[in-house]
């Protein structure tokens, strides 16, 4: 996932397709096992968890032995990866991608269970390979061809793509195209490739940035999954109408597929969830509102009712994360997707079966902030715990950084408004809260490697005044 958007996933997977029409999956949903924390429970104790749950299958970032071994022993459906940094590899050498998945998959040639082999995650999202994103389709092959041959052949391959590489669009569905630097270079020939092997799309979608984006335009329970009277969306180009927004992002992808003359390809679910927890700026990331939205799509992928655009055709899907990660880096709402605690305890209760009825559930807490602060919000050291070494380190990347200029640092050296008190912690909270004023959206979060927290508190004394940003 990427860090806006990414481990956990509901998954449902294709077993078959065909080239005149969508691929009619069976419904399979299992979780996403991200990997991102110091206090995350043995691979075996992960799996029973996912199990607990009503998971059938799992997928993982990328081919770890254990973690795999662990799987198959479990009786679920396992999906590796092959991360990003081998794409280069895998394209440009076939006796390398034979040695790979001998390497890594050849254990489980016998277990039917192994489905899927997923070739990078989002790499056509990522701006800095930009020079590799046309390897990503002979990596693809090369890594199917080496299935064959090492008796893997029912293993489809795919990728996944984020709605980045859709242009983030979704009004309206109908037209739906593929960012044109990647269309007709990139997503032509990947989706010939997934249409012969008989394959599907992976997308990566959540209603929770598409609706914090757009709150303006699609009310909260529309995001949800839930009944949104008095609003529905009605697409232009086609005359369908949506009752719901995941069924509008999926469109917008069947749309742009089809522009590229393709609509026979499966599309599916690598990703979609709803944080529980986020920084201030982050509003509508609570239990309650990731409950609703995961207990509404396990029910909605389980009836099989599939989108306007594909009635009936039911969507393979993803949900993240089974664990709340906490060395995941970026705003707070990244650790904080998992259905369970690393301890083991649910963050809340959920049947990814889809067959619990709703109303025998327990009470969730009240949301508390669904709604978007609007005023002044300034990023200060995270003193629990302080680790002065390396809240050093971050202050000392920052005022080293050539980009952001010396003078950003002046008021914490001697003789500065800011110098006193002369702490770690006093200069650290300086150094951040100028540093995200001036650079915020580039960076984006709050972060500095887990030290910044965000604060609706001025922390600003005397002549020291810090610099905030201020929310709209």
């Amino acid at each position: 996932m990427a860090v806006s958007q990414l481990h956990l996933v509901v998954m449902v997977i294709l077993v078959s397709a065909v080239a005149s029409a969508p691929a009619v999956a069976a419904q399979y949903l299992g979780v996403n096992y991200g990997t991102l924390g110091d206090n995350l429970p043995p691979p075996h104790r992960g799996m029973e968890l996912a199990r607990s749950a009503g998971a059938v299958s799992v997928r993982f970032y990328d081919a770890n032995a254990t973690l795999l071994a662990a799987a198959a022993a479990s009786g679920l459906d396992f999906v590796p990866s092959f991360p990003n940094e081998l794409i280069p590899s895998l394209a440009g050498s076939q006796r390398a991608a034979d040695a790979l998945v001998a390497a890594t998959l050849l254990p489980f040639r016998g277990n039917p269970r192994l489905r899927y082999l997923f070739v990078g995650n989002e790499f056509l999202s990522n701006p800095t390979a930009k020079p590799n994103w046309a390897l990503i389709v002979p990596a693809m092959t090369n890594a199917a061809r080496a299935l064959r041959r090492h008796g893997l052949a029912h293993v489809k391959v795919s990728t996944t793509l984020s709605m980045n590489d859709l242009g983030n669009t979704v009004l309206p569905p109908s037209a739906g195209a593929f960012r044109p630097e990647i269309a007709e270079a990139v997503m032509g020939p990947m989706l010939a490739f997934l249409q012969r092997t008989g394959s599907c799309l992976f997308l990566d979608a959540y209603t929770y940035f598409t609706w914090s984006a757009n709150h303006t335009i699609f009310p909260l329970p529309y995001a949800l999954l839930e009944p949104s009277p008095g609003f529905a969306y009605h697409d232009p180009g086609t005359g369908l109408s949506y009752a719901n927004l995941l069924d509008q992002m999926l469109d917008t992808a069947a749309a742009a597929m089809c522009r590229l003359g393709y609509c026979g390809v499966g599309l599916a679910l690598a990703e979609t969830g709803w944080p529980t927890a986020g920084d201030l700026d982050q509003f509508g990331a609570n239990v309650r509102n990731a409950a609703t939205y995961n207990r509404n799509l396990a029910r909605r992928l389980a009836s099989g009712a599939g989108t306007p655009r594909r009635p009936g055709v039911p969507v393979p899907a993803m949900v993240f994360a089974l664990f709340n990660e906490d060395l995941k880096w970026g705003p707070d709402t990244e650790r904080h997707w998992g259905l369970f605690y690393p301890n083991g305890s649910a963050v809340y209760e959920v049947d990814l079966t889809g067959r619990r009825p709703l109303a025998s559930y327990p009470p969730l807490p009240p949301a508390t902030n669904d709604q978007p602060y609007r005023g002044p919000l300034w990023c200060v050291v995270r003193t629990a715990g302080i680790n002065e070494t390396a809240v050093r380190e971050q202050v000392a990347a920052v005022c080293d950084d050539d980009e952001a200029e010396d003078a950003l640092c002046d008021p914490v050296r001697p003789g500065g408004a800011c110098f006193l008190p002369n702490t770690v912690a006093a200069h650290a909270s300086y150094v951040f809260s100028a540093h995200w004023n001036r650079f915020s959206e580039d960076y984006g979060a709050c972060y500095f490697d887990g030290w910044g927290m965000e604060t609706t508190i001025d922390p600003s004394h005397g002549s020291c005044k810090f610099p905030s940003i201020h929310l709209k």
